[in-house]
């Protein structure tokens, strides 16, 4: 037995006796060998016995610039030589500051302050608390209810379960969610057949068009869905403080992507009703839809953004809340008045984090990234044309390099597999017996590239992808 061999099993023995892991069935885990991923090169990943696969899933969707970037690293040794982290209760850092000016600079609308955070779900937090207490602190306190979407996922901490509460993720924490109203959100794979027949003929069928791509019936979905929208808001305007949304994608529901306008027509209802909107852009931020932030795409302005992932160019746990002039003046005055927002977290803006983000922001500058997921996008589509004959891939939805397929057992009667046969996660194995990593949700299939992938190496992964789909053998 060599070195290497001898180093995976002792490791391999030591994470089946302590370590537990997210969203893992730990039982079937601890059944199998576990992949220990030992160190990267730009967009690969390296095991410890010196196999490499392509990143797929950007390492949890947060990777943007590749592994081992020299200007990241440098920024980070830099800041290392420095200081490490500094509190930013009763204190400030140059890097923190820097960070701020340079996000509040390219966000959109009038996002002019930034708390910060260390996950996505931790910004989410923040963001609900900035909306309940903006409203209290402007004499309205009975404005301390959400309105968020069925599908969605905001992370899984007691605030964010509550705003994306998932029966199959949260159902034994439902004691803990303080609860929310949920309006529908327009997914044209589970659309009313009533509603499909009624758009029947009315644009191409068969294998033309996927379900997503059906303009006829995403407009139908819009419709309805705003339409329900605007009477939970009648009826509860007065005690909303806020409507959260994942702008264009819901992520983690599946990769569910909403038709032209539907983001556009949900902040038109929310400043129609006086509502506060938050956009959750902690998956769909930093250019992954197409655009920096995937608000832009249609011109929406948040009152309050929340970012993670991404933000650090995958590098270091960093995530902010970003907030208008408005929503934070509603929480200055004199202390007396008790309007401090009074949240914090030990590691808030941290500065090896900051560093890495802005020589992350550097590289966005530098490397044209946003023109190259442009094209990114487009090989994407090219390529998975191929998937359109194939009677067990129901959907591929697609914003960006954002991608979900969706397997299925007869794509004529829209019939789903049994999901405990666990069928995407073993088409996602045979990929990864080909060197790609990738990750499922149920049975959608999640293509997430590093955002700077090289077109010929996104090329290899999405051969490998229409491969082990087609050669697959359902039963």
């Amino acid at each position: 037995m060599n070195q290497a061999t001898a180093d995976t099993r002792r490791l391999a023995a030591l994470d089946r006796e302590h370590v537990w892991h997210p969203f893992t069935p730990m039982r079937q885990w601890r059944r199998s060998d576990p992949l220990i991923i030992a160190r990267a090169e730009g967009c690969e990943l390296i095991d410890t016995d010196g196999n490499r696969y392509l990143d797929g899933v950007s390492s949890l969707w947060c990777n943007v610039h590749g592994h081992v970037v020299d200007q990241i690293d440098r920024a980070v040794r830099d800041q290392l030589a420095a200081v490490a982290h500094t509190t930013l209760l009763g204190a400030a850092s140059p890097a923190s500051i820097e960070l701020a000016a340079r996000l509040c600079r390219i966000a959109p609308g009038e996002l002019d302050k930034v708390f910060y955070s260390d996950a996505g779900a931790t910004a989410v937090e923040v963001a609900l608390k900035m909306a309940v207490g903006y409203w209290h602190h402007r004499g309205q306190p009975g404005r301390n209810r959400f309105i968020a979407f069925h599908g969605a996922y905001h992370g899984d901490t007691t605030g964010a379960m509550s705003v994306g509460f998932s029966d199959l993720f949260h159902r034994p924490f439902a004691s803990m969610v303080f609860p929310a109203m949920f309006a529908p959100a327009p997914d044209p794979c589970r659309a009313p057949r009533e509603m499909i027949d009624s758009v029947a003929g009315s644009e191409p069928v068969g294998d033309a068009v996927w379900p997503s791509e059906n303009r006829a019936l995403g407009s139908a979905l819009r419709d309805q869905c705003l339409a329900a929208l605007k009477r939970l808001l009648e009826q509860h305007a007065d005690q909303t403080a806020a409507v959260i949304i994942e702008p264009i994608v819901q992520g983690a529901g599946g990769i569910i992507c909403q038709p032209e306008g539907f983001l556009r027509g949900v902040h038109e209802l929310t400043k129609e009703h006086d509502a506060l909107l938050i956009a959750d852009e902690v998956a769909t931020g930093f250019g992954r839809t197409g655009t920096m932030f995937a608000v832009a795409r249609e011109g929406v302005e948040p009152d309050i953004m929340c970012l993670g992932k991404g933000l650090s160019g995958g590098y270091l746990p960093l995530a902010a809340t970003l907030a208008t002039h408005t929503v934070e003046e509603a929480f200055c005055g004199e202390p007396s008045q008790q309007r401090t927002l009074y949240h914090g977290h030990t590691f808030t803006g941290n500065a090896l984090g900051c560093a890495a983000a802005l020589a992350s922001l550097d590289l966005f500058e530098s490397s044209g990234l946003l023109e190259h997921v442009a094209a990114s996008g487009r090989i994407i589509a090219e390529r998975l044309n191929a998937l359109r004959a194939c009677p067990n891939v129901l959907d591929v939805r697609q914003r960006g390099i954002m991608v979900g397929i969706e397997l299925c057992r007869d794509r004529a009667a829209r019939e789903p597999f049994d999901l405990a046969k666990g069928t995407a996660r073993a088409v996602c194995l045979a990929m990864r017996s080909r060197g790609l990593l990738v990750r499922p949700l149920g049975d959608v299939i999640v293509l997430m590239p590093i955002p700077a992938m090289p077109h010929q190496m996104l090329g290899r992964m999405l051969d490998t992808v229409v491969e082990s789909i087609l050669d697959w053998r359902y039963d």
